[in-house]
């Protein structure tokens, strides 16, 4: 009997970092466990129904509910309901499942960040709203002690809504200042205190203006920016983190004559390992025990699966496809193939931690240049005057109308409008400066397996064999979990075929499966095991092999299954004059065939992930702006090397950390559309910031000379900022 051991708690980074991951492992076997289940695939009421009936009647199971806006199931159940037994049985009422790691999603629920500047910025909207009614009255006429009592009503709105709604301005600036730098924050902030300096000046003299207003509104309209600009990234981030959820790290290693589920931080060199079929090697290590056939794709980009038994070294990353191993740790953690990947990715990051957002580029000389020229209007103005009350009005008004509110709202108004568009589309943009990044782009590096191909074998001579066969192929196929079996029944049920009755039918880990049909032996496998060596010599494609009886083995050739919309975009991103590379660890027959295929006029075979890194570096050196698109371990350095890459959904969660842009369906053709959405997106930043300084061409000569009254002020950023966000709404 298999008995799971309840590890201990050790004080581990993740544990610290993940609470919610603690307390669940803190309850044991106290309380019922709570599962979460990807469903990417349910639309409709419907499907919530069906899904959270078929889970209810599944034994143990308390309780299940479906979220359809997620697209998520949270299970309460027993201990003994295990999570691959319910994506199994979903899987049969033909819902696509994956398991979640709760204790990782449990720290994407809050967003913090965004419910503070909503709150900052609704509290400034509605003090905006209220003090441009007062400013209304005085801007109408109303004097002496009428005004004076609305300009302190006023600023008993405005002060603690400024103290309030500006708190992520004034810490953003001290933090620039004490790095002894500038950001657009500096003059924002200059500009709010300064206002609210000499408004109360003005408003204890009995003064006829005060900026109480333009300081609210200024605040409220930079805030929607930068709420605009946490909302875009926010998606993308609790999107990401859903998909890396999808890695639920444990394994169950033999210990003390017992079986136990450990996490895979708590394994230890020399452990025996089990991996059950269609389990993922959490270790390095040398297999002592089983036979099967191992999926490297992720690893290395191989879509044959490889042989295994005892002897073999097998590495972390790779896929048991059809019987069980064990596995004697010869590396763990850090320690393994897959870890040491990190290293080619830290040097990768180190090249384009060097992009200047921009914003960021446009900063560094507006806010310097705002400063100076405040104070030099303060100084004219003291000097020609000599009322010091006069020169610092005039430089409140400077700053006012040229604090950068437009320029503020440039960068997030089209950056969410051109996410939007490509949510839509099934892209989702996690940078913050992919966009630039895409719009310079002239040079695509694709890999093959996973990425161009789906990564799963498509059977192309159902034709070439009888009824008979293909009857007996389907009866030994549909006994199998093997990509080539699957994929064979799925082909012959298409068809129409009826299975024939086989009997005695078992499989036999790493060569196949077998039965007897009308007293005959029937195999469906590897050449060696059916007799056929001599026809699978020289091979080029993927091949399984039937014999009946005596008669000579037939085989059933297999290609890799294209990506649906690769071929579109290909075509479509060298019609558009962009350089298209295909570079793969796969052989270089099958990656020259696809090359072939596709009409991809560059590719490289065999390729390790230095290699692919090596190239894309190669690439950038001589001018090229690359995009890697890429899944696999194989590509992490690849995709970090590039300066923007896109990683598919089903990438592997290293693939997907390291990308810019997750594609969400399976379609590449929102690739193409992507670039010239960028495109269209800088385009309209540019002329954004072409506004905002236009603005500022005319407001500043007007402020300088004295005549930006609070009215003028609040009228011309009002505009400024709509302009800028009606040009961005173009772009859709």
């Amino acid at each position: 009997m298999t008995a799971v051991i309840r590890p201990s708690l050790s004080a581990c980074p993740a544990c610290v970092a993940a609470p919610g991951a603690q307390a669940i492992a803190e309850q044991g076997l106290h309380k019922d466990a709570h599962i979460a289940l990807s469903l990417p695939t349910i639309h409709c009421s419907a499907c919530i129904a069906t899904v959270e009936r078929t889970l209810a009647a599944m034994p143990g199971v308390k309780s299940a509910r479906v979220n359809l806006t997620l697209k998520r199931a949270t299970v309460e159940a027993d201990h003994s309901v295990m999570p691959d037994q319910l994506v199994k049985l979903l899987e049969r009422a033909g819902y696509e499942a994956h398991e979640l790691d709760a204790g990782s999603l449990s720290m994407t629920q809050n967003d913090r960040v965004g419910r503070d500047l909503l709150m900052r910025m609704a509290v400034s909207g509605f003090a905006m709203m209220n003090v441009m009614l007062l400013s209304v009255a005085v801007w109408s006429g109303a004097t002496d002690a009428t005004r004076d009592l609305f300009h302190w009503i006023s600023a008993a709105i405005a002060l603690p809504t400024l103290a309030f709604s500006g708190v992520p301005f004034y810490k953003s600036a001290w933090s620039a200042l004490r790095a002894r730098r500038s950001n657009m924050d500096v003059p924002i902030v200059t500009a709010l205190l300064l206002a609210v300096v000499a408004s109360v000046w003005e408003t204890a003299l009995s003064g006829h203006h005060a900026y109480f207003d333009a300081a609210v509104a200024l605040v409220f309209f930079l805030l929607t920016g930068r709420y605009l600009d946490h909302r875009t990234r926010a998606i993308a981030r609790s999107a990401a983190q859903e998909l890396s959820a999808l890695e639920v790290p444990r394994a169950t290693v033999r210990r003390d004559g017992a079986e136990v589920v450990l996490p895979a931080a708590d394994l230890r060199i020399g452990d025996l390992v089990l991996v059950r079929p269609g389990g993922r090697m959490p270790v390095d290590g040398v297999i002592t025990e089983g036979r099967s056939e191992i999926d490297r794709s992720l690893l290395t980009g191989e879509t044959l699966p490889v042989f295994a038994e005892p002897g073999r070294a097998v590495s972390a990353g790779e896929v048991n496809l059809t019987g069980p191993l064990t596995i004697r740790a010869t590396a763990v953690g850090r320690e393994t193939s897959l870890h040491r990947m990190a290293d080619l990715v830290a040097i990768a990051e180190s090249g384009r931690s060097r992009y200047t957002a921009l914003a960021d580029s446009t900063a560094k000389y507006y806010t310097p240049g705002v400063l100076l020229l405040a104070l030099a209007s303060f100084i004219g103005w003291y000097v020609y005057s000599g009322d010091m009350r006069t020169a610092l009005n005039i430089a409140v008004a400077v700053l006012i109308i040229t604090c950068p509110c437009a320029l503020g709202l440039a960068v997030p108004a089209v950056t969410t409008a051109a996410s939007g568009k490509l949510f839509r589309r099934g892209m989702l943009i996690k940078d913050a400066t992919a966009l630039e990044r895409l719009a310079r782009v002239d040079t695509v590096v694709f890999d093959k397996t996973g990425t161009l191909t789906a990564g799963t074998p498509e059977l192309i001579n159902l034709s070439d064999h009888d009824g008979t066969q293909l009857a007996v192929a389907l009866a030994l196929a549909e006994g199998s979990s093997h990509p080539l079996s699957v994929s064979l029944a799925a082909a012959a049920r298409a068809a129409g075929i009826v299975p024939a009755q086989v009997t005695d039918r078992t499989e036999v880990p790493g060569y196949g499966s077998e039965g007897v049909w009308q007293g005959q032996p029937v195999r469906l496998g590897r050449a060696s095991w059916v007799g056929a060596g001599d026809k699978a010599a020289g091979a080029t494609e993927t091949t399984a092999w039937l014999s009946i009886g005596d008669a000579a083995p037939r085989g059933f050739r297999f290609t890799d299954r294209l990506r649906p919309g690769a071929a579109d975009a290909v075509r479509q991103l060298m019609h558009n004059g962009i350089r298209v590379l295909l570079i793969s660890g796969d052989t270089t027959p099958v990656v020259a065939a696809l090359a072939k295929r596709l009409g991809i006029p560059e590719w490289q075979a065999e390729a390790l992930p230095a290699d692919k890194s090596a190239r894309i570096t190669a690439l950038q050196s001589e001018g090229c702006n690359v995009l890697m698109v890429g899944d696999g371990l194989n590509d992490t350095a690849a995709l970090t090397a590039a300066d923007v890459s896109i990683s598919p959904a089903s990438a592997l969660d290293a693939a997907r950390v390291a990308s810019d842009i997750v594609l969400l369906g399976s379609d590449l053709s929102p690739i193409a559309d992507a670039l010239t959405t960028a495109q269209s997106a800088v385009k309209r930043i540019r002329e954004n910031f072409n506004i905002a300084m236009f603005y500022n061409v005319i407001a500043v000569p007007i402020a300088i000379a004295g005549f930006a009254t609070p009215l003028v002020a609040a009228l011309a950023m009002s505009s400024s900022s709509i302009t800028v966000a009606l040009n961005a709404v173009r772009l859709k």
